[in-house]
């Protein structure tokens, strides 16, 4: 009976080729978001009546006011989308160059006065990723 060899150069070639064990289908970066959000509290001395809550109405006023109050009416003009208002909570979105610029003009108004007390939107928190702000609440009481 008579071997055969095969050659070492053969014997390369007869080898599966080794595949990694997973594959990039598709790697997509967004550098630059087109919009960026903010999520705003009302804030209000008003002790005697319910707790405040706000609807979109209200949210689109105040935050009129106060753009055209910091940035006269090229502030009025800026767009603004109001996400979701429930109870004293609101979540708009702003083009996200213009973020600086409304935190700026909603943290500087004075607010308005309804009944006698004081209120105004307080910026809760701002985040050019939506997903970065939802779900964090009561993190404020975490380490208390």
């Amino acid at each position: 009976m008579s071997q055969t060899t095969i050659p070492e150069a053969d014997r390369s070639s007869t080898k599966k080729p080794r595949l990694d064990k997973s594959h990039d289908i598709l790697t997509c970066t967004i550098k630059t978001p087109e919009f960026s959000y903010a999520h705003m509290e009302l804030i209000t001395d008003n002790t005697t009546a319910e707790a405040p809550s706000l609807d979109e109405l209200q949210v689109k006023s105040y935050c009129t006011a106060a753009l055209r109050q910091f940035l006269g009416l090229t502030g009025a003009g800026m767009p603004l989308d109001i996400l979701k208002a429930e109870g004293a909570h609101c979540w708009v979105r702003v083009p996200r160059p213009d973020l600086g610029s409304f935190a700026a003009a909603i943290t500087a108004w004075r607010g308005t006065t309804e009944d006698g007390a004081p209120c105004l939107l307080r910026v809760r928190r701002c985040s050019d990723w939506l997903g970065a702000m939802v779900g964090s609440e009561g993190q404020d009481r975490l380490w208390n």
